[in-house]
């Protein structure tokens, strides 16, 4: 806490000039009227003589006087160690607030879903512990379908309901270990860790499957889709930044299909390999 006496309300006074400033003028009117009320009318009489001038203070006066003018003395100092106190924030007050912004810097506004932030720092701690054997660390990277139609024809607001809805959709297929992020607009990112790539491929169908029904927002019914490109670490690649590359290949690739589709990036690389055989 911080200290009381004199020192403190001078610092009080300079920490908040234009407040005390302003308390000091009113009160020192109210004191003022009620010396000039004295000195004009009998303050204990004037039932009896209102219009009765005076010229002098009685004793009893100036003992009500001299009550008002302390009082208004202890308001002036009580506000001012008020907005001196005020002013310190306790440790546990400062704790939460630390707490509050650290989570709202690794989480979405909109969908409340981890950041690309947390999603980098798992994939880097991913990569530090290799998966077991004849296992992978899966990346998938979804980019929805339909999404740019919807923000276009009825506006950002509509869009954000989109958004939402469907992050509620693929939140009930996520599984419970899994890191699922949002990337930012329509992109999305999972990372699962520890699979073989039959689970991988199942896990990528879930959040396929999760959008197949329209999606209903601001009163209108929204045909959306997904676009999934997936790759292996340590098969795709050794790093974070190569496994997010690789991903991202085969996202654009699953992006030219005419639906919903899931594309590894392994597929791509054997198609290019055996085109660079024929050829």
């Amino acid at each position: 806490m911080k200290s009381t006496g004199p020192r403190a309300l001078i610092a009080a006074i300079l920490e908040h000039p234009w407040s005390s400033l302003r308390d000091f003028v009113l009160l020192t009117a109210i004191m003022l009227f009620c010396v000039l009320m004295a000195q004009q009318y009998d303050i204990f009489g004037f039932l009896a003589a209102l219009a009765s001038p005076r010229r002098e203070i009685s004793p009893a006066e100036a003992v009500l006087l001299g009550g008002i003018g302390a009082f208004c003395v202890f308001v002036f100092i009580t506000r001012r160690m008020n907005e001196y106190n005020r002013s310190e924030v306790s440790p546990e007050v400062l704790a939460t607030e630390m707490r509050l912004l650290r989570r709202l810097a690794m989480q979405d506004p909109l969908t409340s879903l981890p950041n690309r932030r947390v999603l980098l720092e798992a994939l880097e701690v991913a990569t530090q512990v290799p998966p077991q054997d004849g296992r992978a660390h899966a990346v998938f990277l979804l980019d929805l379908n339909g999404f740019k139609h919807v923000n276009d024809r009825y506006g950002h607001a509509v869009g954000d309901e989109v958004l939402q809805a469907v992050v509620g959709r693929f939140r009930r297929v996520a599984r419970n270990n899994d890191v699922f992020a949002r990337l930012g607009g329509d992109e999305f990112a999972v990372l699962s860790r520890n699979v073989d790539e039959k689970s991988a491929r199942e896990i990528g169908e879930r959040y396929i499957a999760a959008l197949g029904g329209d999606v209903h927002a601001g009163g209108v019914t929204h045909e959306i889709g997904v676009a999934i490109g997936a790759a292996l670490f340590p098969k795709d690649g050794d790093t974070v930044e190569k496994v997010l590359r690789h991903a991202d290949v085969a996202m654009y690739r699953a992006k030219s299909e005419p639906r919903s589709s899931l594309v590894f990036f392994s597929s791509i690389a054997d198609q290019d390999a055996g085109r660079r055989i024929l050829a």
